[in-house]
């Protein structure tokens, strides 16, 4: 019999219990990959231009009809549905790692922008909403004398 000291600071006894979690929740993972479609997330990019604020999503797949963009109360929503294809059973098929599902993202709208000509273009799978900046003129500091 092999007897070793307790070290409190020997750490290869809780990882070696942690690989073993792990294992186990990947597992579990796969088993739910395989039995359930997950929503479809996209992703987004938003940049802010000179005359504009451009928000684009990768929508791979999805047509325009499927998509609805809305504004309230100084929100942009951006919704819609990335549909099932038709099931294709053929032997040379075994896994789907497409993801399908409803979405929605919303954004915060900044101050100062013409909501009246915010519009959407889409190409190659991408969209890109364009919200065009109010022109304000720029106010110069103005020293007020005193009478």
């Amino acid at each position: 019999m092999l007897v070793t000291r307790y070290n409190p600071y020997n750490r290869t006894g809780v990882k070696r219990s942690f690989d073993v979690m792990q294992q186990l929740l990947s597992q579990l993972d796969e088993v739910k990959e395989e039995g359930v479609i997950s929503s479809f997330v996209p992703v987004v990019n938003t940049r802010e231009g000179e005359y504009a604020y451009h928000v684009e999503l990768d929508l791979p797949g999805i047509k325009k009809e499927d998509i609805e963009i809305t504004t309230e109360d100084n929100i942009l929503t951006i919704s819609g549905e990335r549909k099932l294809k038709d099931e294709v059973k053929e032997d040379d098929y075994y896994k789907v790692e497409s993801v399908y599902g409803k979405f929605s993202r919303s954004f915060t709208l900044p101050e100062k922008i013409d909501v009246e000509n915010i519009h959407a273009e889409s190409k190659d799978g991408v969209l890109e909403v364009i919200i065009p900046k109010l022109k304000v003129e720029e106010t110069k500091p103005k020293k007020i004398e005193i009478k």
